[in-house]
């Protein structure tokens, strides 16, 4: 059987794949071949159509993994200010919006349009809706796909993973891998909404769209507390916002989340002022100076909703106090993959090196960006790890 032999092929053309197609193209051939029909559909739809496309701040603390010092060589051999370099290169004007965190001014269009041209630069074959039917291995690597046979010397596997199926997420690349023997660390849905039962939605119903910053305070079942301060939103569904997002990379079924509803003020001795210097207002009135009015009227519920400040005890107040500061939850779950922004789990980092991402059980076999056990918080960390993870297979490659 003919194959049409090309130096390396990349199977995904989201961030890691295109970036790493072009890196690889400087004295090599190179394919790229997607089942979408569109190329980069994620990198488009991030950060709502204005991609946050690196994080300066990035650390490797900022990623979790079976193997947390995993991603520290790719990080370094290639940081955001390399990736900055390059958009700056493309005149491509960007915004910092929260310290670090660098989003396009105008359009996510415009880092798609910058990694396609760059491959156009490179000669760099990209072929969409292309169905891969079969991968062997004899000296080459032998692949069949619907549209025809392809051989290669190196492999790349940049497929991502399992989170948003519409933009042409699947599993196709821990099957490749373990096709080859590799194990696959178990998946979830990350970086996503929490959902709530239905009694407490109903309970909560009023407060369908109410964004406030709040700390968060989780557990994990080993015993690690970690605490972040975000916006939260709440929704018809449950609890989403930031705050929300960043948690749920370490929340798992049964968790219970606390939540300070009022971080930058002592809700007991606020109230307790308040009740020296204004006996006569309403308590719901009072709170609402610190928070959103209907989530005041949540927290007084019928039995304080008419109360005065002045009728308060010590108790009560204490009481409140709690109620606000230590709101506790235990989410029913979460969206899923559906609205995921991430993948948590995939491919073994143990049985990849981290130097260039090759597999230590195939010759010349790469995974990179998100099919492996690699997750970033959000605000841009995982685009860098997409870059990061793409150029050190790419650096590799190149210079056999």
């Amino acid at each position: 059987m003919d194959y049409k032999h090309y130096d390396v092929i990349i199977i995904g053309a989201g961030a890691a794949g295109l970036f790493c197609a072009f890196n690889a193209a400087d004295n090599k051939r190179v394919l790229v071949l997607d089942h979408a029909n569109k190329v980069g559909k994620k990198i488009l739809m991030s950060g709502g159509g204005r991609c946050n496309f690196t994080n300066l701040n990035t650390t490797a603390e900022d990623f979790y993994s079976q193997n947390p010092h995993f991603c520290k060589s790719a990080l370094n051999q290639y940081s955001a200010y390399s990736f900055l370099s390059l958009v700056e290169q493309h005149n491509i004007e960007y915004v910092e919006k929260e310290p670090g965190q660098l989003f396009c001014k105008n359009s996510s269009r415009e880092i798609l349009d910058m990694l396609l041209d760059e491959c156009a630069k490179k000669s760099v074959k990209i072929y969409k809706k292309c169905t891969i039917k079969s991968i062997e291995k004899n000296q080459t690597y032998n692949i069949k796909t619907s549209i025809d046979n392809y051989s290669c010397d190196f492999l790349v596997v940049a497929t991502g993973g399992l989170s948003i199926p519409t933009m042409g997420a699947s599993g196709f690349g821990y099957e490749i891998a373990q096709q080859f023997g590799h194990e696959i660390i178990e998946t979830k849905a990350s970086l996503v909404p929490l959902t709530l039962n239905e009694k407490l939605l109903e309970k909560l119903k009023s407060l369908s769209g109410i964004s406030l910053r709040v700390t968060v305070n989780h557990r994990s079942s080993e015993g690690k507390l970690r605490e972040i301060n975000d916006d939260l939103l709440f929704t018809h569904r449950g609890l989403s916002g930031p705050v929300i997002l960043k948690i749920s990379a370490y929340w798992n079924k049964g968790d219970e989340i606390k939540i300070n509803l009022s971080p930058e003020q002592d809700i007991e001795n606020y109230l307790e002022h308040k009740k020296n210097t204004h006996p006569e207002q309403l308590l719901v009135t009072v709170l609402s100076q610190v928070m959103p009015k209907k989530l005041a009227a949540y927290i007084c519920g019928e039995q304080l909703g008419d109360t005065r400040i002045k009728q308060l005890n010590k108790q009560t107040l204490k009481k409140l106090s709690q109620d606000i500061h230590e709101w506790k939850c235990h989410p029913d779950g979460t969206e899923g993959y559906k609205t995921a922004e991430v993948t948590t789990g995939g491919v073994d980092t143990a049985q990849i090196l981290s130097k260039n991402c090759e597999s230590r059980l195939s010759q010349n076999l790469f995974f990179i960006g998100e099919v492996l056990d690699v997750t970033g918080q959000l605000g841009g960390f995982n685009f860098q790890w997409a870059w990061s993870s793409a150029w050190c297979a790419a650096d590799y490659i190149r210079n056999c």
